[in-house]
């Protein structure tokens, strides 16, 4: 917990730190035998997995044990002196704590049926007969403990959910409570502008400007008297903040054509503090009728400068909490989907149909989770690009079936593409996304059915795609905050809120505009302008096949942080017949680059502890070994990365083995030229590299 406190208040608030999704999950496993060869081997067989394993040397000393401690599984023999296997797993059941801890049943005798049904009668999960195989104890332990992992996981992923939801109601309280004291300072700040005195002056329209005449007020806002002013020309300039000299006097000189200016600047008063004052005059005639005095007011604008500054701090504080509460719940929705079915093929076994229905269920959600992220990058314009010099006519017409098939029938699409090539620079996938989120507004507008229009045209050095429906159409106020993050106007549960925003986000990332036309009753017209390029890409790389495409025997060196991750991954490509080294970061991933070790391809993640990236290391691989093929992947990797990245293939997590294995064989499969240099040459730029 954090404390803060009010400087002249007695209350405190208090905030709850965000669990830390990072940290190492661990398993621990228990071992009940009486008999301390048995309970050895057990921990021989099982050591190697790496969990913390605890011996326990009978039934009473492994019930004490369970009283205060955690345990992945329980490995209990049934055969014991005092009480027995039987008696110590009912007991364990009995109790809250421990009714749904996984119990393995070890034994030698009891090898019957009855009994074999006896003890998963007690409630053990399953038995394994002694003498222990490891291979087999092995596999069940992992099996266990794997589902274990996972679903500690998933609670540690639901606690920080409902973080999110307690941030968001913390910031939302903060919210209104600055509100209120905005309230109440405004207030204030109008009595104080009431009663302040108001300066008036008069000067010439000349530079310095030299004051003819000001009023005793200053004194009360400068802390200089009048005369100061009037008897030194040059005294009220040569306190002008040095950054806001010029602007005050070309301001101030382009009143003689204007005739009037007004202009805020910093002043230093006489407590060597800078003011805001907000100077605002008119043009006046002298007495022979030529233009040579300006009449003006001098107010102080420090305060309300200051209030701008609060109330854009809590706009910030708004949308932050909009943003939260979104977010949280979005993935609360989708968690509940992966922790629900998780939790039932947890307890009860299921035949081969349901548990496949299930994992449906939970791939579902993740994936929705996975476009959900997308979308948010999306909207803050930090997602992954590929920019290509397409053709935009070509695009919409070969997309127009999906889009037909997204409106409905209730819907005509009408398409009115230019006669003339149309060539945009844009990421293909993202602009039919763009299209298809538009498509989907325009649907939902027009629920009785109506006409879908996608036009194009060139619009000076931008490529001009418009998307107009027929629908109900816009208010003001709708029209204001559409393309704000998760604001809708469909009920709960009907859309995300994202779609607009994304749109959004994707045509300012890629340098073009938004332009929106909406009228009550008579439809609404978007206009993505997309920057015109030149003819389009000769070379644009194929999606990844719908089955997964055949692997290789060549050697890939995964280099990957995350264990999990590398596991997962290293599991991935073992299934499609690569051979696989890894390494946990770059100095690990160098050392191999750099033994005569065979390696066929580098496949890194970008983002790595230790301050070397993913990009420094393909790099440095490039110059140790010219023909290495390199592959990165990354969940994100930052505004000041993304130049980066290009020099490089980039394959976004979280990917599919289908998409990773057509990758890969793309990359494999085109021929490159090998020129090995000398080790000791290649030893003394990686040293290099390294310092």
């Amino acid at each position: 917990m954090t404390w803060s406190a009010t400087r002249g208040a007695e209350r405190r608030s208090w905030r709850a730190e965000a669990p830390d999704l990072e940290a190492p999950l661990k398993a621990r496993i228990l071992i009940v035998d009486d008999d301390e060869r048995n309970a050895f081997a057990a921990v021989q067989a099982l050591e190697e997995l790496g969990h913390e394993l605890v011996v326990a040397r009978s039934g009473e000393e492994a019930l004490r044990r369970l009283l205060t401690e955690q345990f992945a599984l329980i490995l209990l023999d049934l055969h014991m002196p005092g009480m027995d296997g039987y008696e110590t797993a009912a007991l364990i059941r009995s109790r809250k704590r421990t009714a749904s801890t996984p119990i393995v049943f070890l034994t030698a005798i009891f090898r019957d049926e009855a009994h074999v049904f006896q003890a998963y009668a007690s409630g053990a999960v399953d038995v394994v007969f002694k003498p222990v195989d490891p291979f087999i104890l092995k596999s069940k332990v992992t099996v266990l403990v794997d589902l274990y992992l996972t679903t500690e996981a998933m609670k540690r992923q639901s606690a920080y959910q409902q973080w999110l939801l307690d941030e968001h109601a913390r910031v939302k309280a903060e919210k209104a409570q600055t509100e209120r004291a905005l309230a109440r300072t405004e207030a204030r700040q109008e009595a104080i502008l009431r009663s302040l005195p108001i300066v008036v002056h008069s000067r010439s329209i000349e530079p310095p400007f030299a004051p003819q005449f000001v009023s005793d007020a200053v004194e009360k806002i400068t802390g200089f008297p009048a005369s100061r002013f009037v008897d030194e020309p040059g005294f009220g300039s040569s306190r002008i903040h040095p950054d806001d000299l010029e602007m005050v006097v070309q301001k101030v000189s382009a009143s003689a054509i204007t005739g009037h200016y007004s202009v805020e600047f910093r002043w230093l008063c006489a407590d060597g503090q800078y003011k805001v004052l907000l100077d605002e005059g008119v043009v006046a005639p002298s007495d022979d009728g030529e233009a040579r005095e300006i009449f003006g007011v001098i107010l102080d604008a420090t305060d309300r400068r200051s209030l701008e500054e609060q109330l854009a701090q809590a706009r910030k504080m708004e949308a932050v909490g909009q943003l939260t509460g979104g977010v949280a719940h979005d993935f609360n929705n989708l968690l509940t989907v992966v922790l629900g079915n998780i939790d039932i093929m947890a307890r009860k076994p299921e035949d081969d149909e349901r548990r496949g229905r299930r994992l449906d269920a939970v791939r579902q959600a993740a994936e929705r989770g996975r476009d959900l992220t997308k979308q948010l990058l999306a909207f803050s314009r930090r997602q992954q690009l590929s920019p290509v010099s397409l053709d935009v006519n070509a695009l919409i017409q070969g997309f127009a079936p999906l889009i037909r098939q997204a409106v409905g029938e209730a819907v005509t699409l009408d398409l009115r593409l230019s006669d003339e090539a149309l060539c945009a620079h844009a990421d293909p996938n993202q602009l039919e996304t763009a299209l298809l989120n538009l498509a989907v507004n325009a649907r939902d507008a027009m629920p009785e059915g109506g006409q879908l229009l996608i036009s194009t045209r060139r619009d000076a050095s931008h490529v001009m795609i418009e998307v107009r429906d027929t629908g109900v159409g816009m208010s003001p106020e709708v029209r204001e905050r559409v393309f704000e993050p998760f604001f809708t106007t469909k009920e709960v549960g009907k859309g995300s809120g994202l779609g607009l925003s994304q749109v959004y986000g994707f045509v300012r990332q890629s340098e073009g505009e938004v332009q929106l036309h909406s009228t009550v009753g008579q439809g609404t017209t978007f206009a993505l302008r997309l920057p015109v390029s030149a003819e389009p890409d000769a070379r644009v790389e194929a999606e990844a096949p719908a089955v997964t495409v055949e692997g290789g025997r060549e050697r890939i060196l995964v280099v990957e942080d995350d264990p999990t991750v590398l596991t997962l991954t290293v599991d991935m490509l073992g299934g499609l017949g690569y051979q696989v080294v890894t390494a946990t970061n770059a100095n690990e991933a160098l050392e191999v680059i750099q033994s005569d070790a065979p390696i066929d391809l580098l496949f890194s993640d970008v983002v790595m502890p230790g301050g070397v990236s993913g990009v420094s290391l393909a790099r440095t691989a490039r110059e140790l070994r010219p023909g290495l093929r390199v592959l990165l992947t990354s969940g994100y990797v930052g505004e000041g990365a993304v130049l980066e990245t290009k020099e490089f293939p980039l394959l976004d997590k979280p990917y599919e083995t289908r998409l990773l294995s057509a990758k890969l064989r793309q990359l494999l499969d085109r021929p490159v030229t090998r020129r090995r240099r000398p080790r000791a040459t290649r030893e003394r730029q990686a040293s290099a590299a390294a310092e």
